[in-house]
């Protein structure tokens, strides 16, 4: 089954909404420059009103990592995804059971530089300059293909009702990232846009070949 994560939550009432409709995961974005920019006070009100089962994730771009893991603790987050220009020392530095890195997918250079880090999961994205995600335009699915055979993956990038279907069809990934897809504005989920999704994808699940199984990111523990 592909796990759900809805990812820019800024709001109890979208986190609460995507928990109902089957979201495995949210995501709180602590990078100061997203228009999806969340306090720690607020995520952690948030994660606090969350059912025991739905993935606390931080979103976290460039930081120290001690930052990091006092935002961690003070908010009760779960996993840790690196969406910047970390190095494999950085994530060194912070328990790897619990980290997912984001890469870009600029070519086979992505590919390799994956191995390098010492993570539960990767994540690919599309990156723009000056902008390291929620640009609502697709990454690379044919990367995200080579990077599934060999990492647990998790795909974002203009992931919405239109080609979510194709895109689980074509990558097979273990995970998707939902953003811009299913929101008003930035930061502001619409919640039938979120329902629809989420049926799409189960949906879509249900006539997979057996074959096409995947990985369980979305859980607690690991390190």
């Amino acid at each position: 089954m592909t796990q759900i994560k809805i990812c820019g939550i800024t709001r109890r009432t979208d986190a609460l909404t995507a928990a109902a409709c089957g979201a495995d995961a949210l995501g709180f974005i602590f990078y100061e420059d997203s228009p999806r920019h969340v306090t720690p006070e607020t995520a952690r009100a948030v994660c606090r009103d969350l059912p025991d089962g739905v993935i606390r994730i931080g979103v976290f771009v460039n930081e120290n990592p001690s930052k990091i893991i006092e935002i961690v603790d003070f908010c009760g987050i779960d996993l840790i995804q690196l969406h910047g220009d970390e190095q494999p020392d950085d994530c060194r530095r912070l328990p790897a059971g619990r980290l997912i890195k984001a890469v870009s997918g600029r070519g086979d250079g992505d590919l390799a530089a994956s191995a390098q880090y010492p993570v539960r999961a990767i994540l690919l994205d599309h990156r723009e300059a000056g902008r390291y995600g929620g640009t609502g335009k697709a990454s690379d699915w044919g990367l995200a293909g080579r990077i599934k055979a060999a990492y647990p993956l998790i795909l974002a990038g203009g992931l919405h009702k239109g080609n979510i279907e194709e895109a689980i069809r074509s990558v097979a990934p273990d995970a998707v990232d939902i953003n811009s897809g299913v929101e008003q504005s930035a930061g502001k989920k619409d919640p039938k846009k979120i329902r629809n999704i989420v049926e799409i994808i189960r949906k879509t699940d249900s006539l997979q070949p057996s074959s096409n199984r995947t990985s369980q990111i979305f859980l607690r523990g690991r390190g």
